[in-house]
């Protein structure tokens, strides 16, 4: 295999092991900072773009790929009906690694360019799904202070009422001359 195949399958792999690590059921507070690590970082960043650039190249080489499956196997086809009545053994072996090579090559380079959409996509996904997850657990707090702010506005209102009521019935009877007596009452 040569070096562009070979640098493309390892990137197949490393985009295979990026996918097992995305999909992982990892805790949500190890998720959220490697998707924050992922997002933010410049290193990662440049890395993201020097993996565009080879997606071009792997785009390129599909394409060749592609070409040479079709002139492989009509190279192939044409031999099979020129009509010669014995062919050679190595002829057909020759055809035969020909077409492995160019499948295996065609297969390589589609593989790494269905995959980088699939990771692209469960990427964003999975940072659609922290957000959700982010403003879920705000909302959640915010209902909570929300649920409970009521009930201790509520008493402290009713104790200063109280309040307020009792010192006011106190000067009323001050004022009148009055003394309450709470059993009478």
């Amino acid at each position: 295999m040569t070096i562009y195949y070979s640098l493309t399958f390892i990137l197949l792999a490393a985009e295979m092991v990026t996918f097992c690590v995305f999909v992982a059921p990892l805790p949500y507070q190890i998720r959220r900072r490697l998707f924050r690590f992922l997002s933010e970082s410049p290193i990662v960043a440049k890395i993201a773009y020097a993996l565009k650039i080879s997606f071009i190249f792997i785009t390129i080489l599909f394409v060749d790929a592609v070409q040479r499956m079709f002139r492989v196997t009509a190279e192939v086809e044409l031999a099979k009906a020129g009509g010669q009545g014995a062919q050679d053994v190595r002829t057909e072996t020759n055809f035969a690694a020909r077409k492995f090579y160019a499948q295996r090559n065609t297969y390589l380079t589609g593989f790494c360019l269905f995959l980088s959409l699939v990771l692209t996509r469960t990427f964003y996904i999975l940072q659609e799904l922290i957000h959700s997850q982010e403003e879920y657990a705000k909302l959640k707090k915010a209902v909570r202070l929300y649920i409970s702010l009521p009930r201790t506005t509520l008493k402290k209102q009713a104790s200063q009422q109280a309040a307020e009521y009792d010192r006011l019935a106190e000067q009323y009877n001050k004022e009148t001359g009055k003394v309450s007596n709470k059993r009478v009452d």
